[in-house]
């Protein structure tokens, strides 16, 4: 039962999912604001139950298509979404089934459908009644099996022929919550006494110098040192953009799409003696660049080296003249090679949006190319796993600009993947992650 003055946390997680099943919004906005509508106690249950129900939604909109007798009409997905929140609980939760489906059909009341209550009633206690049967029908789907739709299997299994069914399990389960320690602040060894001191566990990151693994996600309001800037949440691919683009003092480094500023952060860091633009071609997202360069004490307010633009890195003109000595471009992708962080990648994403997303990169490429001084280098980065934005789009830049020379990466750096590298999802515990550097030669 809800508390006085909240929300029935089942009746506030189908409102967060309704936008996000229709295919509109990604889940983040629609959760925070559900988050603040329930009980603080319940807020756990919420993230849970929501993001399981967006991990496993194609299997559950396939369950759910068997279970009525026609489909929903649009204007009624917020009942389909507290169906697909019965049928997880009943599938995946520590929920006892009773408590399952009454708590479940004791809301949809509250939808203004009065037909809501026995349709969310009649499906859950159907399902109870042919789970087995139905279960073993939805692995004759490949959607529903790999709970991924049918365009992206395909294409990973297209570019990954060997590993495809490996991404597949690697996306559905929740990624570790890694830590990015501010050594400008403390060192590794003593933060990692200081969350034990907190009763918190975690582990070094193999081969990176500032991460950290959490044994168990905690709110960033419990990490010792957060709000003081001792430590960032960043997952260790994302860890490896400031260990590649190594940066001597006084060099000038672009960060042509900053937001929300992790790996600026982490730049600035590593190479205190830099200087460093970041860009976006968001002004509010910039906003989230200022915020966590100012949370970390690496803002120009802290005397660093540090200018905010907001422009659109692949329009022409934008830098003038201006050259730098390294260049960093994360490049607006699929997010493919992060759904285990954001699954509602699954939902949202088209197959026409990679041709137009490539598109988008190598304007960044073709825009940001005359501004690396000549020597300098530039670092591709994607979180990714397709190849048509990795792979496809560095080799067509290489042979259309005879100045670029690809260069070596750490061979225990995921698997080669034409000039650059690829990191798959689940590989040392990291996201999936694409890294290509490229030297540009000076003339003659």
């Amino acid at each position: 039962m809800a508390e006085r003055g909240h929300l029935p946390v089942r009746l506030a997680a189908a409102q967060a999912l309704e936008p996000v099943l229709r295919r509109q919004r990604s889940l983040d906005g629609p959760l925070a604001t559900a988050s603040e509508r329930v009980a603080p106690a319940e807020r756990p249950w919420l993230q849970a139950a929501c993001y399981g129900v967006v991990r496993e939604a194609p299997r559950l909109e396939a369950l759910a298509a068997m279970l009525l007798s026609r489909p929903l009409r649009p204007r009624d997905a917020d009942v389909q979404a507290l169906i697909l929140l019965g049928l997880h609980q009943l599938r995946a939760m520590q929920v006892p089934a009773h408590a399952a489906v009454a708590e479940t059909v004791a809301v949809a009341p509250r939808l203004d459908k009065r037909w809501a209550r026995g349709l969310v009633n009649a499906v859950l206690r159907r399902y109870q009644r042919e789970a087995a049967a139905l279960e073993a029908a939805l692995d004759r789907q490949p959607a529903a099996r790999h709970r991924h739709p049918d365009w992206l299997i395909e294409a990973l299994r297209s570019d990954w022929p060997a590993d495809w069914e490996a991404i597949l399990t690697a996306n559905d389960q929740p990624g570790p919550m890694t830590l990015r320690v501010n050594l400008t602040h403390i060192s590794r060894e003593d933060y990692l006494a200081e969350l034990a001191a907190n009763g918190l566990t975690a582990r070094p990151l193999a081969g990176q110098a500032a991460g950290l693994e959490l044994a168990a996600p905690v709110d960033v309001a419990g990490l010792p040192g957060f709000a003081d800037g001792r430590v960032s949440v960043q997952d260790g691919a994302a860890q490896l953009a400031a260990e590649l683009l190594r940066v001597p003092p006084g060099a000038h480094v672009l960060d042509a799409c900053a937001a929300p500023g992790g790996k600026s952060a982490h730049l600035l860091e590593r190479y205190p003696a830099m200087r460093l633009t970041a860009c976006d071609i968001d002004p509010g997202r910039l906003e989230r660049v200022r915020l966590t360069l100012a949370r970390l004490g690496l803002d120009a307010a802290a005397g660093r080296q540090v200018r905010l633009q907001a422009v659109d890195a692949a329009a022409a003109g934008v830098f003038g003249t201006e050259c730098f000595d390294h260049i960093l471009l994360d490049a607006p992708c699929s997010g493919s090679g992060v759904i285990r962080r954001h699954p509602d990648i699954k939902l949202l994403r088209r197959p026409a949006d990679i041709p137009a997303l490539a598109a988008r990169q190598r304007a960044l490429l073709q825009a940001l190319w005359p501004h690396l001084a000549p020597g300098g280098q530039l670092l591709y980065a994607t979180c990714s796993v397709l190849q048509a934005e990795n792979r496809e789009v560095i080799e067509a830049f290489l042979a259309d600009h005879a100045d670029a020379r690809p260069q070596p990466l750490p061979e225990t750096l995921g698997r080669p993947s034409g000039a650059g590298r690829q990191i798959l999802p689940g590989e040392h515990g990291r996201d999936g992650f694409y890294y290509a550097l490229l030297r540009r030669q000076p003339a003659g």
